[in-house]
């Protein structure tokens, strides 16, 4: 069994969880449609440490989980705000 650690409710069965893909930067309010699109639906499926974003669905609640790509190992999770102070600039 697969277990993520949910900043809120802790160790957690990974079938309790669903991705909602890659953390990506906000679009300029001026981006056209093109740009728009890109960003919706395009993925860099990188190989590696990826950001992404996390619900835990019985409690609804959404954070941000470090993942590698290649071994497909949870490295960590923390909430938005955590992120936003540690790794966004």
């Amino acid at each position: 069994m697969k277990i993520m650690t949910c900043p809120l409710n802790g160790p957690r069965n990974i079938s309790e969880f669903v991705c909602y893909g890659d953390v990506k930067p906000p679009l300029s309010p001026d981006a056209d449609a093109a740009a728009c699109g890109r960003a919706i639906y395009l993925e860099k499926n990188l190989a590696g440490i990826v950001h992404e974003w996390w619900i835990h669905v019985p409690s609804t609640f959404v954070f941000i989980a470090e993942r590698d790509t290649r071994t497909d190992e949870i490295i960590r999770t923390m909430t938005v705000e955590a992120y936003e102070r540690e790794i966004r600039p």
